[in-house]
């Protein structure tokens, strides 16, 4: 069964920073584009970050320069640093990959999700 775990939010400080990491596991041919997601109570879920599997990185305007993703082929791994941490940055963070990956008695290629790991700033 293909997974995806997100570890490493929590509670911070306003201007503090946090490291989120997720590994893709299960029978896994191909990862290609990795990202970030979040979602706050009562809003969409929105993009974060993505990077492609050649480290090719985009972000949403409301982390650049604050948030970093990236990647470790070799481990299945997406990262996103995040720093100087805003009360506005408090939301579910889900982690997403687009990956060819054994899924429901067949080698698939669809978008794949983690369970969503919560992101608590305090002002």
């Amino acid at each position: 069964q293909v997974q995806l775990v997100e570890s490493g939010g929590g509670l911070v400080q306003a201007g503090g920073s946090l490291r989120l990491s997720c590994a893709a596991s299960g029978r896994i041919l191909r990862i290609n584009t990795m990202g970030w997601y979040r979602q706050a109570p009562g809003n969409a879920r929105e993009v974060v970050a993505t990077i492609t599997s050649d480290g090719s990185t985009n972000y949403a305007d409301s982390v650049k320069g604050r948030f970093t993703i990236s990647r470790d082929n070799a481990k299945n791994t997406v990262y996103l640093q995040m720093n100087s941490l805003n009360p506005e940055d408090s939301a579910t963070y889900y982690c997403n990959a687009d990956m060819l990956a054994w899924d429901s008695g067949a080698y698939r290629s669809r978008p794949f999700w983690g369970q969503g790991t919560q992101v608590t700033v305090s002002s």
